[in-house]
């Protein structure tokens, strides 16, 4: 697959969020190659729309529909007193005064032209997940990066991801100084559970592919 078209590529560089454009358009790659079985490509994680342009352009451009998972009250790393706390996206209304990105990222979807090519569910992903029927060409998530929320994400949603489909986990960090470790430790439970294999990597973006087995089942405790 090419690049995105120029107002897409330049939409996503725009857009609030904190993925890089090398890992963006390995992102967009790989959504490119899922798009080619005809089924729904899912994000868990919006925030701010950045990433869903690139899944949107590759739905759009495949045929298929992008379908994106978020409460919109920002993860735990996005609370007041935190690093990634951005006080733009506090609702203004005092009786609310709570994280909220769904309105920046519908305005990020209607500047890029791809509103006709989203779903957007809004919600708890496991919550979300329970009730989804549908199979997947592509799972990629990108939610809470605690081991509570990565391990539900990956525990939710990879049951429903066709064979041949794509698991993309994104802060894939080995080394704890880099960042951390919940996405590691499902990218490494996806590994061993036989059920993936990994293709190229991009920086902190993993990309496996989902064979004909079932991946682990969700771990006691």
């Amino acid at each position: 697959m090419t690049k995105p078209r120029p107002s897409v590529l330049a939409a996503f560089e725009s857009a609030k969020g904190f993925m890089p454009l090398d890992e963006g358009l390995a992102l967009y790659a790989a959504a490119g190659e899922a798009a080619r079985l005809g089924l729904p490509l899912l994000e868990v994680g919006t925030y701010c729309g950045r990433s869903t342009i690139l899944l949107a352009e590759a739905a759009r451009e495949g045929g298929t529909v992008a379908v994106t998972v978020d409460h919109h009250r920002g993860s735990e790393e996005q609370q007041p007193g935190w690093e990634y706390h951005d006080p733009s996206l506090v609702d203004p209304d005092p009786d609310v005064a709570r994280m909220d990105t769904l309105p920046v990222f519908r305005r990020t979807l209607f500047k890029a032209g791809l509103e006709d090519h989203v779903i957007a569910l809004v919600g708890r992903s496991p919550r979300i997940a329970a009730l989804w029927g549908t199979p997947l060409g592509l799972v990629f998530i990108d939610g809470g990066h605690t081991d509570e929320h990565a391990s539900a994400d990956f525990d939710g949603w990879t049951p429903h991801l066709a064979p041949g489909g794509l698991l993309v986990i994104h802060d894939v960090f080995p080394d704890p100084a880099d960042g951390g470790q919940a996405p590691y430790r499902i990218y490494r439970r996806a590994l061993e559970s036989g059920a993936f294999t990994e293709l190229p990597t991009t920086r902190s973006l993993r990309v496996l592919r989902r064979s004909g087995r079932q991946p682990m089942a969700a771990q006691p405790g």
